[in-house]
Parts: structure tokens; C-alpha cells; sequence
């Protein structure tokens, strides 16, 4: 039995660090990427990371319209509106939706924003900030980074870090079991992405 448990234990971790780091490589995982800085001793990193078949130029306009009221997250939008987010992921690029600057709100739900933090037209969009718990503060601050790096034949790695640091000691009992979740929304995000820059004209 003990055997058996220990067993299931690994398996737990080892998909855990999977999630963690999914389609990221090495030199990606271990490389500093905007943002970083914001947060120098995270309690819980994700990188995560795809290659696109689309020059960077084709893939940032998807970056810059991000948010619920604008692009979306090209997620599982029934799931992020069974909580209320009102997420509809577009379809085609808005122009409107492209002029984001610093200081700017990137909404997750019509009542929970991040901040734009830093942009880098073309290659880099960082948000910052946290979820509140009801009324109180967020019981954590976050970055969420998304990083365009030019790849061999005009591809793009688009590459998406969260870095989370704990302001409340519980703080870990929502975003880390979360992290199964979300694992699953960025996954579907970065295809949803690839998809559309690979298919424009």
C-alpha cells in the first residue's frame, strides 16, 4: 500500500511539473522574460510555450486585443462564462483593440482587471496584479507575461510565464490546486492563438 501511494505521489508530481512547464524548453524555462523582475522570489512560476508557423507580425495583434470586453483569451469560453466572465474569443483582429499602452486594464471578468505593466509592441505584453477574495486584497501578486522570440523559417515562439507571489499564507490553497485549470485554459489559449495567426491572410 505504501508502495502504491508513493507511486501515485510521483505520478502526482511529475504531471504537476509538466503542467508547469508545457512546450517550454530549457533555455526557455531558465531565461529571464519581462516581468520577471516584478516578482524576484515567486512562490509558483508557469512557463509554458508553442511555435508558431506565422512571423511575430501576425501573431502580436492576437496579444494586443486580449481581454474579456475585447479579443478574449481564445480559451474554453463556456467555462470562463459559467463563472460569469462574459468572454466571447474573437475571431479576426480588431483594430480598435490594438492600441494597448501602460496603465491600460486587461479584464478577466467585468469586475476583476490586471494592469498593463509594459509593452513591447510586437513582442512582449506584461499584465500585473491580482484576483481579490470577496472584498479583501488579493492574497497574491502576479505577473502574466506573453513573448514573441522570432524562430528559423519565419516562425514564432510565443511563449506565456505566470509568476505568483503569496501575500496570504493560504494564498497557495486556491492558486495552486487552480493550477490544473488553468494549465488546461492556457493550454487551449496558445492553440487558440497559433490557429489564428497561422490562418490569416
Amino acid at each position: 500500500m505504501a508502495v502504491l501511494a508513493g507511486a501515485a505521489a510521483a505520478g502526482v508530481l511529475l504531471a504537476r511539473r509538466w503542467q508547469l512547464r508545457w512546450g517550454a524548453t530549457a533555455q526557455e524555462l531558465a531565461g529571464p522574460l519581462p516581468g520577471d523582475e516584478l516578482i524576484a522570489q515567486p512562490d509558483l512560476t508557469a512557463t509554458r510555450a508553442i511555435s508558431v508557423r506565422a512571423p511575430a507580425a501576425r501573431v502580436w495583434p492576437w496579444i494586443a486585443q486580449l481581454g474579456q470586453a475585447r479579443g478574449g483569451f481564445y480559451s474554453y469560453d463556456f467555462l470562463e462564462n459559467l463563472i460569469g466572465c462574459n468572454i466571447h474569443s474573437a475571431a479576426r483582429v480588431v483594430a480598435e483593440w490594438q492600441d494597448i499602452k501602460p496603465g491600460d486594464k486587461v479584464r478577466l471578468h467585468p469586475e476583476v482587471a490586471l494592469e498593463v505593466a509594459d509593452v513591447d509592441p510586437g513582442r512582449s505584453l506584461l499584465l500585473h496584479g491580482g484576483v481579490p477574495a470577496g472584498n479583501a486584497p488579493p492574497p497574491f501578486d502576479f505577473t502574466w507575461a506573453f513573448v514573441l522570440q522570432p524562430g528559423p523559417d519565419g516562425t514564432t515562439r510565443l511563449i506565456v510565464r505566470e509568476r505568483y507571489a503569496y501575500t496570504r499564507p493560504w494564498a497557495r490553497l486556491i492558486v495552486e490546486p487552480a493550477e490544473a485549470v488553468d494549465f488546461v485554459m492556457t493550454q487551449k489559449m496558445l492553440r487558440g492563438i497559433r490557429s489564428r495567426a497561422e490562418r490569416a491572410d
